[in-house]
């Protein structure tokens, strides 16, 4: 399976850093290449590796260049345009949700981890002198968060079997699939000069630091409002679309909120709060708007909780047990 693109629409503009770091790893590839005929000169590619490459016991002993220079550093066209694939599609919306500098930082980060990970395990098993190289750590990161941030995006992806044909998967199914081979293929030990446990620790660091900032940081932000470090009050809601109430119908076992709802790619944006002694469910839109809305219960919700929320097409369906 190889992935295209996905259908979730950028929000905040271009992703610049998400471009710039792949031309970075072009541009460091090509001089590899230069530099080595191609490979061909293994003298040539052996001291690049062992220059640039991140070095596990000289890791743990702190040298952040080299882990540092070690994810622009690759072995191959397979090895780059694999990558690069993988961070186009999947980059540009994490970029989206953090901000460019955030991203920036957390992308070093997310590889810094996957290469301490991989280093610990290779000293472990005696692997200590053979240098890691790649983005692929970083990039497992950025897959981590893109599955925390937009579980329900569509993957379109090209299939190659007894034919070639392209199908939309879910992200919460595409990318589960991809970390379970990555666990599997270290646990039997089928590294084919893949660092695996870099794959796996950047995969964590990414799902990790994707929740933290989608369940506490991105949250505080919106409800403190702070634009360029000036506190602004909550923008009010002036759009008639954006006004009316939402629709709240009342079933057997089960209430559902209808909700119109603008300016954001899917319903990872909204959040949901049961509020008890307002008898009604707060709702918050993190998009290129940020604003609530709140939906007045029936008095019979006394402990209604949110089973699923399914948004399409600017209509938000919310269904709650009674």
């Amino acid at each position: 399976m190889f992935p295209i693109h996905d259908d979730t629409n950028r929000l905040y503009g271009r992703p610049y850093v998400n471009y710039s770091l792949i031309a970075i790893n072009a541009a460091v590839f090509a001089w590899e290449a230069i530099s080595t005929g191609f490979f061909a000169n293994e003298q040539a590619t052996s001291e690049i590796f062992l220059k640039y490459g991140a070095i596990p016991q000289f890791v743990l002993m702190g040298d952040i260049q080299a882990t540092l220079t070690s994810m622009f550093i690759h072995g191959g066209i397979a090895h780059i345009v694999g990558n690069m694939v993988f961070l186009y599609v999947f980059g540009d919306n994490v970029e989206d949700r953090f901000g460019h500098f955030r991203y920036l930082a957390m992308y070093l980060l997310w590889g810094a981890f996957a290469t301490l990970v991989q280093s610990v395990y290779a000293v472990s098993t005696g692997g200590g002198d053979t240098p890691t190289i790649g983005a692929s750590g970083a990039i497992s990161g950025v897959l981590g968060a893109y599955l925390v941030m937009f579980p329900r995006a569509r993957i379109y992806t090209v299939v190659i079997a007894f034919f070639i044909t392209t199908i939309r998967i879910p992200a919460i199914a595409f990318i589960p699939f991809w970390f379970i081979l990555q666990v599997l293929f270290s646990v039997i030990g089928e590294s084919g000069g893949v660092a695996y446990l870099a794959h796996i620790g950047g995969f964590i660091a990414g799902v990790g630091s994707g929740y933290i900032w989608k369940r506490l940081v991105h949250k505080t932000m919106f409800s403190n409002q702070y634009v360029g470090g000036t506190r602004k009050e909550r923008p009010r809601i002036r759009d008639s679309a954006l006004s009316l109430e939402p629709e709240v119908i009342e079933g057997p076992d089960f209430f559902e909120i209808i909700a119109e709802i603008h300016g954001i790619s899917d319903a990872a944006d909204i959040d949901t709060y049961f509020e008890p002694d307002k008898r009604g469910l707060r709702i918050v839109v993190s998009g290129s708007r940020n604003y609530e809305l709140f939906a007045k219960l029936p008095d019979s919700a006394t402990n209604s909780t949110v089973e699923h929320i399914h948004y399409r097409n600017g209509i938000a369906r919310i269904r709650l047990t009674k």
